[in-house]
């Protein structure tokens, strides 16, 4: 039996230059039907900097993605509500590589923050595929599950506590991932 996915938490912080009037959110997912969704963020702040004028939406919201083992890309669309229907209209996309999201990454800018998060800037291209503003988010990776040695010792000790009759034993089996993918970290 191997592991069929991993989870990271993703921040999605901010967006700047995203051309949008109404309300918008991020849609995130790890070629997978299953998808995390911000919640809706208007454009709130105009930012005047050496003549030049940037806007920015603010969703500063922590998002816990599950990646299956055969995604090699996560996709974070910016969609907008539509005023006129209920459906929701597309506005930006960046496609990224898995292995530039948890390696470190090649975005515009990637840093380290003071939790040793990675923090990434990706450009966001609309449908078209014209330039439609940047996207600004954070990945940690989510602590794995404690080791199988200690676990196998609580079970272990839990069976000694329990007294049992002859012929009532427990057998205790511990999974051996033989096939388990090569994960360079």
């Amino acid at each position: 039996m191997g592991v069929s996915s991993q989870t990271i938490e993703i921040t999605v912080i901010s967006g700047e230059n995203v051309h949008v009037k109404e309300e918008s959110y991020v849609v995130v997912r790890a070629e997978s039907l299953k998808s995390c969704t911000t919640k809706a963020a208007k454009n709130t702040h105009i930012i005047i900097n050496n003549n030049h004028s940037s806007s920015l939406i603010s969703w500063n919201e922590k998002l816990l993605l599950e990646i299956p083992m055969h995604a090699r890309s996560i996709t974070f669309e910016v969609q907008c509500k539509n005023s006129r229907a209920s459906s929701a209209r597309p506005v930006g996309v960046a496609r990224i590589a898995i292995s530039d999201i948890l390696l470190g990454g090649s975005g515009f800018g990637s840093d380290s923050d003071r939790d040793g998060d990675n923090v990434l800037s990706y450009r966001l291209r609309d449908w078209d595929g014209r330039r439609n503003g940047v996207i600004h988010f954070s990945v940690r990776r989510m602590t794995v599950a404690p080791p199988v040695e200690n676990t196998v010792k609580e079970l272990v000790e839990d069976q000694k506590k329990t007294k049992k009759e002859p012929g009532e034993e427990v057998v205790l089996g511990v999974p051996v991932w033989w096939n388990y993918p090569n994960i360079i970290i």
